[in-house]
Order: structure tokens, then C-alpha cells, then sequence
């Protein structure tokens, strides 16, 4: 497969003790993105190791020539063996230290060098041992293949060099790279600078057609022969998640039922705009990746698609994105409108426009001014159909000088009404051991701290604050136990919170102490009592038969009352305690097994030594059950209830508002915050002056963003108020500053198409969208690569963004909606009732990525 790399004949090496330092010391380097390792067999790398030490070059461990015969799968392709091992089938060495090995011992004829480079994955980095292999072929012959192998750190024009020079595909000839996912389907590389681990390349095949020499790299991902024979509407099309990218799905869904735009892609007129010079763009390559997307959805011929060569170009010019971790549909909305947006302008050369104030004059003028300085660098058809008007005013406290300004927007992020107060789930556990714990809810201010749950607390239960102790449990132990000063935003909705109520006792330390003291010494002699007169009986029959004893644990940092024989007489604590126990006395005196043992661990629940906590002290108590004990006494199920108080009956009403009071709070005056402050023109410094943000002109496409997450400098959360909004005759002309000059300017009125939702909390979600389809008028709900019917009264209170078409734009379909067919794929469309649809939906929101 490759020719003897090797030098031929070894040059003199030096000393053995200096080979040794020279080797080991270059092997100490760290792995950098991009270098050289080389694999060497294990044995051989040994048997030289062997032979540096001995200090005696005529030493008959002399290792020969390097020998990787093991390491191949067959001596004729030199494939490697899967599944080899670091340092037990092989070692890596790098660049130079394997260049100096090879000039002093040669390699064995024929055996290529296995030189892998070191990739810069995601989560690590490290020496790929185990290449990309794909497979090579020109259109024109697809029978005739050849396989290269190529690290993932490799560029994509080292594939495209490599086909060309296989199959002698002129330098001065035409050629495009293509990658192919099934045997219908291929997706172009059009930017050779990436790597292979940016384009997710597998193993698969490249072709060329005639006369233009087009490359194409398949990559086998799925058996297309479902999708062979599919033939559906155009744009009822689900989106695969390759890992974490619902965010994005569910922003492309909404976009594709945009009909302004994507009537524009699928007619190509994105051809003529593409803007490849644009230094704020991405060279038409977002474009080109986005038209491909839309144009296989709306082909009808897929019921799922892979944007995985999408995916990828988003990642490479916005790096947020990059990787496979969750993130906020809106965000991507944001990038890939600017993005789409510059790659396409229609002005090529952005002249530098000075921006006046308005200075009094009328508004009419200077948003006119406005907009028009904006079209002179901004034009495209994402203007066209997203962009809007602001009008922004401004005032200063200390000099009341009004600064007016007409700003351009894409989308309007509307706030939403904050409750001030905060439901939470507690369970209250008493110090009273036959008292079950009880589930409360109770309302607490949101910006409240742990004293005041404490507070809520008391007032249902009687028990002073002060008398409570606030804990988080998890994996059945203490997670945390807060102070009374820590805010309750640090408790999450999901944390099991327990409040354990302490016995009020002597004030002076001293006495609580000694109470503790005899508690402790009552409750391990108690330990070993059976709780009923019946148990008595039964553990005294059992004397002659009982297992052989155990004794009781006196090492340090622990303390137990275990077994002990007749004779023995009490430990003097326990004695003590039974002088207070009379009934019992008799019965510990006898008996030959203890209910269970107490003892003091860590947090772990080791008794370790030096395994305490960071005081040096061991505050956790462990129960060890005897186990013919615990089947006797202990019921699991009765230890594990509990009881519900009547405030948890009561059903928690989620706050409902209207998307209108939503627009209201946005056009509301308000005051800059101290990190954000305006710079007076006249006062000649920054000053937190007030602001309202009006609403001058509206774009033929509305998206409104429903502002649900609110991150501020003491809190993160979700809001998961209801937001009603209308589906038809969303009415804004209450809410324009710009007034209707004359007939024949467009109405205010909106008609919803698309929907984007969002279910679950801050760090775990699931975006899913709904979507009206602009040839049939059907509502659809789109789920990843699920897609089913909808009717308008199912669409959800989760809604994220939505995307609102002004009526006079609105086309009526002339396509009837489909009836669902028995051919089509499994899940893919299909009726529902309203019941099944809702349970659907519920079902969706437990769901993550």
C-alpha cells in the first residue's frame, strides 16, 4: 500500500544512556492540535527500553528494526487492528522522537509509518489513532472506489486534492466536492478550509460527474428506503436531531413556514443576491447551507431531514454554536437572520452615514431619514420582510434633555409580568418519631431569603422560625443545609427541600449539651429494645438459636449499643438510661440480637478515618439494621409516607396575561440601569436616564419573542406564565406612533403562522414548534423528525417565539390540506383528538434533548 518509508540504513546512533535521555525527554511534550504522533509496537518499544538500560550495546536484547507487524491486520493492505490499546498493543511517540529512532534502527521493509496527528475534539484532546475512512469515486463510474483514510484534523481540500489526483482530474477542470448521506441525497462542501470533524464526515463514497468533474462525498448515516418511494406535501417535513439541536429545529421550522422567504429560496432568486464580499457576511455560505435545507423540505420527496452540513456551517461562524450542548432557539433565530441577511445584501459597499438627532424636528421626518440611511446599508430580503421602525426617546434626570432617535428592529423581545411572590413545595419533618412528615406549598417572596420560608412555615405549622433548620435532600442524604440569610433563588422548583423542626431546649450551652448527651445514650440503648412486648417474646424464643454475636464498635468517631452476651454486664450509659427504663431492663439484659446500631460517619457515609468533614468532625449518623431485625420491625413503605396538607390540594394557578399587556410593558418608560447608562450630549457625562421604546412601523413578518428566561446578577429562571394570544387579527394600531396618511398604507392587522415552543426548566428543555403550511393552510406540529396535525385550538401556552404574517400579505391556499395515508412512514403524520394531542404534548414537556 505504501512504500518503505524507512532510511534505507541506519545512521550511528549515540550512547545508550543518551538515546534513552533524547527519547524520553521528547516524549514528556504536550499533545498540540495539529502534530504528528507515531505509532510503535509495544514490544519493540520495550526491548529497546531493555536495551538502553543494560548500558551494553552488544547486549543480546539488541531490538532490530522497528517492527509494527502486530499492530497491521494483514501485511498486504496494512490495515490497523481494532481495538488496539495504548500501552498494552502500542505507544505513541512523537514526530521527532520517531525520526531519531528511525535513523538509528531502520524499519522493517515495506511497513508504511503509522503517523496519526493529534485532533482538538470537543471535550478533549488527543492523538486519533483510528482515522476517517471514506470512499473515493468519480460520478461517471461509481463502481470503481478507492479508500482514503484522513484525520479528522485534516482540511477538506486534502480530499479534494486526493480524489483529483487519484483519478487524474485535470488541475484546469472544474470540480465541486459533495458529501453523500443516502443514495439520493448528497450535500455540497463548499468550503474546502474546514476540517473533517467540522463537516461530521464518516465513512462513505465520492463521485464526479462528466464534463465538470463534480465530487461527491457519501457518507452512509441510515437506510433511505423509506424515503425511496415517499412522496409527500411540500414543507411537511421533519428535521433529524443530530444531538441537542431541537433549539435549532424548531427556529428552522418556523423560518421554512415563513412564505415571503422561503418563496424566495425555492424560486432562486437568493442566486442573483449572494453577496460573497461582504466583510460583515459569511461568504453566501449560510445562504447556500439555509436554501438547501428549505429546498429538500419543500421537495416532497422527504419526510425527514438531516441539516447536518447546516448544523456545521452555523458552528463554524458563530462558535457558540459549536458542539452538541443546548441553546436558545432565539439566539440562533438572531444569528442566522443577521447572517442570512448580510449574505445577501444587495449593497455591496456600505458608505459611512453620520447619524443626527432629531433636534425638534417633526417624526415623520426623521424616521423617514432614518429608514432611508438604513436601506443605504442594509438591503435585503430579510429587511424586506423582518425589519421594522423604533422610535427611542430618551430623557436626562439632571438637564431633561430629550434625545430622539428612529432605530431599525428584527424582532420585537417583549417582556413579561414578574410575580413578585414564589409557590414552594416543603416537606416539614417533626423531632416527634411517630409523626409522618407533611408535604406543604407555600407562597414566599420571590426575592426573599431562607428566614422567610422558615416565616411561611410557621404560620402554618405553629413552630417558630427559629426553630427549623432548612435542607436540601437528594439521593437520600443532606445535599445542603442553607443558613436563614441565603436568598431562596438558590433553591430550584425541583429540589426535595426538608425543614427539620428542633425541640426548643435550655438556652445556655451548657445544658443543651447534656440534653444532647442523654438523648444519645437513650436512644443507642433503645436501639437494641424491640418496639413491642410481642418482639420481646419472640427475639427471648430465639435465644437458643440466634446467630453468634457481635460485638459493638468502640473505635474512634463512632458509638453503638451491639450485642452482648448474658453475663456481660451493661455498658454503664446504657445502665444509666434503663434506670429510666425499668420494663426494659430485663429484656436488654437477655436479649442476643439488637434491632439495629447507630454510629458516626462522614457525609459519605464512611467511618474512615480522616474522612470527616473539614472541621475534623463526623456529623452524620448511620443505622445499620440487623437484617432478620429490619424484616421483622421495619416497614419500608410505612417509613416512606407521608402526609399531603391541605395546601397542597389547593391547585397551583399559574399566572395568564395577554400578549397586548405584554407589548404595553414594552412601550413602558423606564430607567437605564446603573451598568447601561446614556451619555448626555449636554451634561457631558453618563447619566441613567429614562427610556420608552415606541413603535413607529411594523415589517410584513412580526416575530415577538416572549422574554421567559430573566437572568439578572442574583437570579436565573424561567417564567412559565400563560401568554394568550390570538391566532387571527392581532390589532396593532393602538399601539403605532405612525398614524395612516393616506388609504393606501398597509392595515395593522396580523394573522399567526408559526410557532415556536419551548417546555422544561433552565438547564433542561425540549423546543418543539407549530407551523401554518403556506400552499395548504393546514397547522401542523413539528416535533424533530415528528410531524403531525394540528388544529389551532392545540396550540400551546409554551410558545417561545411567534411569527405573525400581516393579513394583506396573507395568501389563501389553493391546495387542499392531505389526507393522511396508509403508505406514508410510520409517525410521521397522523390525526389526533383533541385528548390524544394534549397527552402529546404533556408528554413532550418531561422530555430532553
Amino acid at each position: 500500500m505504501a512504500a518503505n518509508s524507512s532510511t534505507g540504513s541506519a545512521t550511528e546512533p549515540p550512547g545508550l544512556e543518551t538515546q534513552w535521555r533524547e527519547i524520553d525527554n521528547l516524549n514528556q511534550q504536550q499533545l498540540r492540535s495539529g502534530d504528528s504522533w507515531y505509532l510503535l509496537d509495544k514490544r519493540w518499544y520495550d526491548q529497546w527500553k531493555e536495551y538502553v538500560h543494560t548500558g551494553d550495546q552488544n547486549s543480546s536484547s539488541y531490538p532490530g528494526k522497528i517492527d509494527n507487524t502486530e499492530l497491521y491486520e494483514d501485511l498486504d493492505s496494512y490495515h490497523l487492528k481494532e481495538r488496539l490499546t495504548e500501552n498494552e498493543d502500542f505507544v505513541l511517540v512523537p514526530a521527532e522522537a520517531w525520526h531519531k529512532l528511525l535513523s538509528w534502527y531502520d524499519m522493517m521493509d515495506d511497513q508504511p509509518p503509522l503517523e496519526r496527528k493529534v485532533v482538538d475534539l470537543p471535550s478533549t484532546v488527543k492523538v486519533e489513532v483510528y482515522p476517517v475512512e471514506v470512499y473515493l469515486c468519480l460520478s461517471s463510474n461509481l463502481e470503481s472506489t478507492v479508500s482514503a483514510r484522513f484525520s479528522r484534523a485534516d482540511k477538506i481540500h486534502a480530499i479534494h486534492q486526493k480524489i483529483r489526483q487519484h483519478f487524474n482530474v485535470s488541475e484546469t477542470a472544474e470540480s465541486r466536492l459533495w458529501m453523500r448521506s443516502t443514495d439520493t441525497s448528497s450535500e455540497r462542501l463548499r468550503n474546502l478550509n474546514m476540517t473533517v470533524l467540522d463537516t461530521c464526515l464518516s465513512s462513505g463514497m465520492v463521485k464526479c460527474t462528466p464534463t465538470i468533474y463534480t465530487l461527491v462525498i457519501y457518507s452512509v448515516m441510515r437506510n433511505s428506503a423509506d424515503e425511496d418511494s415517499y412522496q409527500g406535501p411540500p414543507g411537511v417535513c421533519g428535521l433529524t436531531n443530530l444531538g441537542n439541536t431541537c433549539f435549532m429545529n424548531s427556529a428552522l421550522q418556523c423560518l421554512s413556514n415563513t412564505p415571503p422567504l422561503t418563496e424566495y429560496f425555492l424560486k432562486n432568486s437568493y442566486l442573483e443576491e449572494l453577496n460573497f464580499t461582504n466583510p460583515l457576511g459569511m461568504k453566501g455560505e449560510i445562504a447556500e447551507a439555509y436554501a438547501d435545507v428549505i429546498k429538500q423540505m419543500w421537495s416532497g420527496r422527504h419526510y425527514s431531514v438531516v441539516p447536518r452540513v447546516f448544523k456545521t456551517k452555523v458552528g463554524h461562524f458563530a462558535s457558540q454554536f459549536l458542539g452538541y450542548q443546548q441553546h436558545d432557539s432565539q439566539e440562533l433565530l438572531s444569528f442566522l437572520l443577521d447572517g442570512l441577511h448580510e449574505d445577501l445584501n444587495r449593497v455591496k459597499k456600505k458608505e459611512y452615514i453620520e447619524l443626527r438627532d432629531a433636534d425638534g424636528r417633526p417624526d415623520q421626518e426623521v424616521a423617514e431619514e432614518a429608514w432611508h440611511n438604513h436601506l443605504r446599508r442594509n438591503d435585503s430580503v430579510i429587511v424586506d420582510t423582518f425589519h421594522g421602525l423604533f422610535k427611542s426617546t430618551l430623557v436626562c434626570p439632571e438637564c431633561n434633555k430629550v434625545s430622539v432617535t428612529f432605530d431599525p428592529f428584527c424582532y420585537l423581545s417583549v417582556p413579561l409580568p414578574v410575580s413578585k411572590e414564589r409557590v414552594m413545595e416543603v416537606f416539614y419533618v417533626s423531632l416527634d418519631p411517630t409523626a409522618k412528615p407533611t408535604q406543604y406549598r407555600l407562597i414566599v417572596p420571590k426575592a426573599g431569603r431562607v428566614i422567610d420560608l422558615c416565616a411561611a412555615l410557621s404560620q402554618a405549622t405553629g413552630i417558630p422560625p427559629n426553630q427549623m433548620a432548612v435542607a436540601d435532600v437528594f439521593n437520600h442524604r443532606f445535599y445542603r443545609i442553607y443558613q436563614t440569610d441565603e436568598f431562596l433563588s438558590c433553591i430550584l422548583d425541583r429540589d426535595d427541600i426538608f425543614e427539620d423542626s428542633e425541640e426548643a431546649g435550655p438556652s445556655k450551652k451548657e445544658e443543651e449539651t447534656q440534653e444532647s448527651s442523654q438523648t444519645e445514650e437513650q436512644n443507642n440503648c433503645q436501639s437494641e429494645a424491640s418496639p413491642s412486648s410481642e418482639g420481646e417474646e419472640r427475639a427471648e424464643e430465639e435465644e437458643s438459636s440466634s446467630e453468634p454475636d457481635r460485638g459493638s464498635s468502640t473505635e474512634e468517631g463512632q458509638s453503638a449499643c451491639g450485642n452482648e452476651d448474658e453475663e456481660e454486664e451493661e455498658p454503664a450509659s446504657c445502665a444509666q438510661a434503663n434506670k429510666r427504663l425499668p420494663g426494659r431492663r430485663h429484656y436488654t439484659e437477655r436479649r442476643k440480637k439488637a434491632l439495629f446500631t447507630m454510629q458516626a460517619v462522614n457525609s459519605n457515609g464512611t467511618t474512615e478515618r480522616g474522612m470527616g468533614e473539614a472541621d475534623g468532625t463526623q456529623p452524620y449518623i448511620a443505622i445499620d439494621w440487623d437484617p432478620d431485625m429490619k424484616k421483622k420491625y421495619y416497614n419500608e413503605n410505612e417509613a416512606e409516607k407521608y402526609i399531603k396538607h391541605q395546601s397542597m390540594d389547593v391547585p397551583h394557578q399559574q399566572t395568564t396575561v395577554q400578549l397586548q399587556e405584554c407589548i404595553e410593558l414594552f412601550t413602558t418608560v423606564e430607567t437605564l440601569e446603573e451598568e447601561n447608562p446614556w451619555y448626555c450630549p449636554t451634561c457631558k457625562k453618563h447619566q441613567l436616564a429614562t427610556k420608552i421604546l415606541d413603535l413607529w412601523s411594523l415589517p410584513e413578518v412580526l416575530i415577538i419573542h416572549l422574554k421567559r428566561f430573566s437572568y439578572t446578577k442574583y437570579s436565573r429562571e424561567k417564567l412559565d406564565t400563560i401568554v394568550e394570544f390570538p391566532l387571527r387579527d392581532l390589532d396593532f394600531s393602538g399601539f403605532l406612533l405612525k398614524k395612516t396618511v393616506n388609504s393606501t398604507e398597509p392595515p395593522c392587522r396580523y394573522d399567526l403562522i408559526a410557532v415556536s415552543n419551548h417546555y422544561g426548566g433552565l438547564r433542561d428543555g425540549h423546543y418543539t414548534s407549530y407551523a401554518r403550511n403556506k400552499d395548504n393552510g393546514q397547522w401542523y406540529y413539528f416535533d424533530d423528525s415528528k410531524v403531525t396535525y394540528a388544529r389551532e385550538e392545540q396550540i400551546t401556552s409554551a410558545a417561545y417565539l411567534l411569527f405573525y404574517q400581516r393579513q394583506d400579505k396573507i395568501r389563501h391556499p389553493t391546495i387542499p390540506p392531505p389526507i393522511p395515508s396508509s403508505t406514508q412512514p410510520e409517525n410521521h403524520i397522523s390525526s389526533q383528538t383533541r385528548d390524544g394531542m394534549d397527552g402529546a404534548a404533556s408528554c413532550v414537556s418531561m422530555e430532553t434533548d
